[in-house]
């Protein structure tokens, strides 16, 4: 974080990235000063509710974010700045999207947790859109434009005001991870999901420890389960309140509580009983200290894509232990008709030998699987994610035989295939990577 005094001496000349969080109610002047250097400009956490007509001054501006002010529309000027590729306006008060705020170059728009009800329908002209969040606001439908934009591959749209899905989603041939929980058309299956019975566990009955981590929904806590004569190491997460870039809390515990049993999903021991301020909260198994995360979450440059380690290898072994676990795990949540909505590296837990465990479930979508044709188009949808994360793998692992790197490579092809229902089921993932593993046995 820098300061207005250091922008103000001159101290930040030829930076290319400024932060700003210091009660600003304007635009400081002293970043045109700037011009020269900077793409990456973050006043979040102010008072502001306007951009000054002359932005586009600053002429190497990629990134903008204005989270947390007080915009009741997104700024018109944002749609003269050429190099623009990145805006972020969560938590606002933004009610109005006018069609010229939109720049040419957009790649990532950032409008959760407004007031949004409509988007202009030149959106569809932004043909580098890659990523959409539009989570938390009052949105009753898309416009249809954004067919157009073919380089769309993820889209949040939880915690609106959709009564159905607009079936040119499915057209979209890069769309990949999609969350509409928290809307009209899914919250009977929430409010059915939430009613699961599970083991209620007293608050008294745990002894809670250290903070173990910080998500955008919640809190994880590690904690002892005790009992009679024994007590258990275990999880425990206290959901916020507050709306997330994928959706609500409420509806994340939802789908925890849903995904149910599979040895490649974390698992769900009960429901946190009285607390004190009568937050909503489970109780999880502990992971093993051996898990860690396979990688880190996309980057600003990388946009979608996870960012790994650049060491980072996998023997054969290692590779197929991983894309068999979670496979299997995506084909158990589909049966129970959920989308996990965040299939990614980083949601993935793995040991050096490749046990894996799929986690957050904070971007997952409930269907019917009575409805056979919304199944088959939602889980093909999950079934590019599994091919973008087989891509990650392949292009880390060493030591395939020539016959099973060509079996993989075909099995990567139908997975990324741009028509949704020529893309295999994960059934037949299942059964071809079990049939590649021991071909790869035996070559070795």
């Amino acid at each position: 974080m820098h300061t207005l005094e250091q922008l103000r001496a001159g101290e930040l000349q030829g930076i290319r990235q400024l932060s700003l969080s210091c009660g600003l109610t304007e635009f400081p002047r002293e970043i045109f000063s700037l011009a020269d250097s900077l793409e990456i400009l973050d006043l979040s956490g102010n008072q502001l509710s306007s951009l000054p007509d002359d932005l586009p001054k600053l002429s190497k501006l990629k990134v903008i974010f204005c989270s947390q002010n007080y915009f009741t529309e997104l700024p018109q000027v944002l749609g003269r700045c050429e190099s623009l590729s990145m805006v972020g306006f969560k938590s606002n008060q933004i009610v109005d999207v006018p069609p010229a705020a939109l720049p040419a170059k957009l790649r990532w728009l950032i409008l959760t947790d407004n007031r949004v009800q409509q988007l202009p329908d030149n959106i569809g002209a932004c043909v580098e859109l890659q990523k959409l969040m539009l989570a938390g606001n009052q949105l009753t439908s898309l416009p249809d434009t954004l067919s157009n934009c073919h380089k769309l591959e993820l889209i949040r749209l939880a915690a609106n005001r959709l009564e159905h899905l607009p079936q040119w989603l499915f057209t979209l041939p890069r769309l990949t991870w999609l969350a509409y929980a928290g809307n009209p058309l899914s919250a009977q299956l929430e409010a059915q999901a939430l009613n699961v019975a599970l083991p209620e566990i007293h608050w008294q009955q745990l002894a809670v420890n250290e903070l173990l981590g910080e998500g955008a929904s919640g809190l994880i806590y590690r904690a002892d389960l005790m009992s009679a004569a024994t007590s258990t190491p275990v999880a425990v997460k206290l959901f916020k309140g507050a709306m997330t870039s994928d959706g609500l809390p409420l509806c994340e515990m939802a789908s925890t509580i849903k995904a149910g049993q599979h040895v490649a999903l974390t698992q769900t021991l009960g429901r946190v009983a009285a607390h004190p301020q009568g937050t909503d909260g489970l109780v999880m198994q502990l992971i093993p200290s051996d898990f860690a995360n396979l990688a880190g979450p996309p980057s600003l440059s990388s946009c979608t894509r996870d960012v790994y380690a650049p060491e980072q290898r996998f023997t054969p072994a290692v590779m197929f232990n991983i894309a068999t676990a979670i496979a299997s795990a995506a084909q158990h949540l589909h049966q129970q008709g959920m989308m996990h909505g965040d299939l990614y590296a980083h949601n993935i837990l793995t040991t050096e030998i490749g046990d894996a465990l799929l986690s957050d479930y904070g971007a997952a979508s409930f269907y019917d699987v009575a409805d056979a044709a919304l199944a088959a188009r939602l889980s093909r949808l999950e079934v590019r994610a599994f091919g973008c994360l087989l891509e990650e793998l392949l292009a880390r692992c060493d030591g395939l035989a020539d016959s099973t790197q060509q079996g993989l490579g075909a099995l990567l092809a139908d997975c990324l295939q741009a028509q949704l229902l020529s893309r295999p089921s994960f059934e037949d993932i299942c059964q071809r990577l079990n049939q590649l593993q021991a071909q790869q046995v035996m070559a070795a």
